[in-house]
C-alpha cells in the first residue's frame, strides 16, 4: 500500500504557506505605504524647488525697482533652495530621504546644481550693488537683473524635470510592487483550491476508513473478511494496518474453528458406522476388539482436538486483551 504524507504535516505545511504568503502581503503593503509616502514627500521638496526659483526672482525684481535693502526674504529662499537641493542629491537623514535614486535623477540635479551656481552668484552680485547702488553700477545692476530674468526659466524647466523624473520613479516602483502583490494573491488563490482538494481526500478517505469499520461490526464482509487495502494519509494507513491485524486474528480463530468443528464431525461419523457395525454383525467379539481399537484412536483424536480448542481459546483471549487494550489507549 502506497503511503501519502501524514494529515498533520499537510495541514502544517497549507498553513505554513498561508502565514508566509499573508505575511509577505502585510510586509509589501507597509512597505508601499511607507515608500509613497515618502516619495510624496521628496516630489513635494522638488516641486518647491520650482517655486522658490520663482519667489527668488520676484524678490529680486522687487528690490531692483523699489531700491529695497533688506534681503531676509531672498536670503531665506536662496538657503531653503540649497537646503532642498542637497537633500535630494544626498539624502536627509533628519527627514528620512534616501539619496537619489537612480543615475537619471542625479545627474538631473547634477545640471540644476551647476544652473543654481551662476544664478546664485548673480544674485550675491546683485545684492551687492543693491547696498552702494550709484549711477556707476546701474547699468551692471540691470544687466546682472535681466541675467537672472533670462536664466530663471531655464532654471524651472530643468527642475521640473527632476520632479517628472521623481514621478516617474515612484509610478514605476509602486506598478512593480503592485505587480508582487497580483503575484502573492494569486499564489494564495491557488493554495485555497489545493488546500480544498487536499482537505476534501483527506475526509473521503476517513469516510471510506468509517464505512469498512462499520462493516466489519455489523458482519457484512466475507468470511474470512477480506483485509482493508486503499491509499490514504498515513495516520489512516496506520488505523487499516491496525485493523488488518485484528482482522489477520479473527480469521485465524475462525480457520481453526472451522477445523475442529470438522474433525469432531469426522469423530462422530466414524462412531457411527462402528454403532452400525456392531447392530449388523454375527462376529460380536471381533467387532468389539475392532471398536476397542477404534475408541482409543478416538481417544487420541479427542486429545487433539481438544488442544486445538485451548489453541483456540487462548487466541480469542489474546484477540479480546488487544482489542481492550486499543479501546483503553483510544
Amino acid at each position: 500500500m502506497k503511503k501519502t504524507a501524514a494529515i498533520s504535516n499537510k495541514i502544517k505545511t497549507i498553513g505554513l504557506l498561508f502565514v508566509i504568503l499573508m505575511s509577505s502581503v502585510i510586509a509589501t503593503t507597509i512597505y508601499l505605504n511607507a515608500k509613497n509616502e515618502k516619495d510624496a514627500l521628496i516630489i513635494n521638496i522638488a516641486g518647491k524647488q520650482r517655486m522658490l526659483t520663482q519667489k527668488i526672482s520676484k524678490n529680486v525684481f522687487y528690490l531692483y525697482h523699489n531700491n529695497q535693502h533688506s534681503f531676509s526674504e531672498l536670503d531665506n529662499a536662496t538657503q531653503e533652495f540649497i537646503y532642498n537641493l542637497n537633500s535630494l542629491k544626498d539624502g536627509n537623514h533628519l527627514i528620512k530621504i534616501e539619496p537619489a535614486p537612480t543615475t537619471a535623477i542625479s545627474n538631473q540635479i547634477s545640471k540644476v546644481e551647476i544652473l543654481w551656481s551662476s544664478f546664485y552668484k548673480n544674485i550675491e552680485d546683485i545684492k551687492k550693488l543693491l547696498q552702494n547702488r550709484n549711477g556707476k553700477n546701474e547699468k551692471t545692476l540691470k544687466i546682472l537683473v535681466d541675467t537672472v530674468y533670462a536664466t530663471n526659466n531655464n532654471l524651472l524647466n530643468e527642475v521640473d524635470k527632476i520632479v517628472s523624473l521623481y514621478t516617474t520613479y515612484s509610478e514605476r516602483k509602486t506598478t512593480f510592487i503592485k505587480y508582487f502583490q497580483y503575484l502573492f494573491a494569486l499564489i494564495i488563490i491557488n493554495l485555497i483550491i489545493y488546500s480544498y482538494f487536499q482537505l476534501k481526500s483527506m475526509e473521503e478517505n476517513a469516510k471510506k476508513f468509517i464505512e469498512l469499520s462499520n462493516k466489519i461490526k455489523e458482519g457484512k464482509l466475507n468470511e474470512p473478511i477480506d483485509l482493508i487495502h486503499f491509499e490514504a494519509e498515513k495516520e489512516i494507513v496506520e488505523a487499516t494496518n491496525t485493523l488488518n491485524c485484528f482482522i489477520n486474528k479473527i480469521n485465524a480463530a475462525m480457520a481453526y474453528s472451522d477445523n475442529a468443528s470438522k474433525k469432531l464431525e469426522d469423530l462422530t461419523n466414524e462412531f457411527d458406522e462402528i454403532l452400525d457395525e456392531l447392530s449388523e454383525s454375527r462376529d460380536l467379539s471381533s467387532q468389539l476388539y475392532k471398536s476397542e481399537d477404534m475408541v482409543i484412536e478416538s481417544q487420541e483424536n479427542l486429545l487433539n482436538f481438544t488442544h486445538k480448542l485451548e489453541e483456540l481459546k487462548k487466541e480469542l483471549n489474546s484477540l479480546s486483551k488487544n482489542c481492550k487494550t486499543k479501546e483503553s489507549i483510544v
